[in-house]
């Protein structure tokens, strides 16, 4: 077989399941959709995995290598691992918590008085002038309208109910699967590794392999450097917030703190999250507090989108800051709050290899700029 005929041969494939797929477009966007949908827990799993092994390689190398544990030290850093990341999620909800329930029960005792003033509001109102004395009610339709919206149709509470119901049990049940698929993968990273090597090799050309293993080792360092990177700006958010509402004299200083610290690691965006908590929380000791609290946060954000997060992230990703202003605007323009988690670590990584084949090309041209 000559190199012409096997070549047609591979453009006709090429071309024919081009046009099949074009053709089959619905089914093939509803196979998709289903194949999606059954690797969602090994995509959460791999998800998990990849953030707790960057903390569980500094474990691992820092401490646990020193013990000389042989084929216990994986366990024992996976473990270690595991053990900071809840007493983390433990600390941050014992500081909020106590703070949520003392507000609920300030406002439990200012109900009272709240639907008081309303009723005496409503009582100054000229109903007649308003012209609602005409209104008139019919119970049979609104026992009716309540049976139809809790029994009848798709839109009814108990299907509504049990599809909210289905929906968070099935988040539940990849959030478990994805938990037992990250313990595989980080117990077994390094065969994994080897067996990618391995399926790229035999079946691409040596170029095509290594280059596909180099951009992979650039998209790991960079998501790596983005996670540190991003916990680390969390943490300073959280101490910035801390110390200005303790100048404001502020109350539930080190709760709002810890949440909007906490609520910080989604880009540029987090911050005002826990702004709602904050504001709720202040509100009901001081109607005046809440208000500099908003415009505190509101100063504050504007430092940390302009002068802490490019900084601290983008030195960490390799991007300069303008490029990291600039993938945060397209990316939650295009893709919300998902845009906004990945288009840093996606330019930085595209930035990378633009950068690499533009001093490529000039050194093959002999250029120096």
């Amino acid at each position: 077989m000559d190199i012409s005929y096997r070549s047609f041969l591979k453009l006709s494939v090429i071309v024919g399941s081009v046009l099949a797929i074009v053709w089959y477009m619905p089914e093939v966007i509803r196979f998709v959709g289903i194949l999606f949908n059954y690797l969602i827990p090994f995509m959460v799993g791999l998800s998990i995995a990849f953030v707790l092994n960057i903390l569980m390689k500094i474990i691992e190398e820092k401490m646990v290598s020193r013990l000389k544990l042989g084929k216990y030290q994986r366990m024992v850093a996976f473990l270690l691992t595991l053990i900071t990341m809840i007493l983390a999620i433990v600390i941050l909800i014992l500081l909020i918590i106590p703070e949520i329930r003392s507000t609920l029960a300030i406002v439990s005792q200012n109900i009272p008085s709240f639907l008081k003033r309303i009723e005496s509001w409503l009582s100054t109102l000229r109903i007649n002038d308003l012209g609602l004395s005409d209104i008139e009610f019919s119970w049979e339709n609104l026992m009716d309208s309540a049976y139809n919206f809790i029994i009848r149709g798709d839109s009814g509470l108990f299907s509504t109910t049990w599809g909210i119901t289905s929906s968070i049990l099935g988040i539940f049940i990849n959030i478990a699967l994805g938990m037992v698929f990250s313990i595989y993968i980080l117990f077994q990273k390094e065969t994994l590794g080897k067996q990618m090597r391995k399926l790229l090799h035999a079946f691409l050309s040596k170029d095509t392999a290594e280059s596909i293993l180099e951009v992979g080792a650039l998209a790991n360092d960079v998501f790596s450097n983005f996670i540190k990177g991003q916990f680390f700006e969390a943490l300073i958010i959280g101490i910035l917030c801390f110390i200005g509402m303790n100048i404001l004299s502020l109350p539930y200083t080190m709760a709002i703190s810890a949440l909007v610290g906490f609520t910080a690691l989604i880009p540029l965006i987090g911050a005002f999250i826990g702004t709602g908590i904050g504001v709720f929380l202040i509100i009901m000791v001081s109607p005046v507090k809440a208000f500099w609290f908003v415009i505190f946060i509101i100063v504050l954000q504007q430092i940390e989108s302009n002068l802490i997060y490019p900084r601290v992230v983008g030195t960490s990703v390799g991007l300069p800051e303008i490029w990291v202003l600039l993938a945060v605007t397209v990316g939650a323009a295009s893709f919300g709050i998902l845009g906004i988690l990945v288009a840093v670590p996606i330019s930085s990584v595209l930035y990378s290899l633009l950068r690499r084949a533009v001093d490529r090309r000039l050194s093959e041209k002999g250029k120096k700029i």
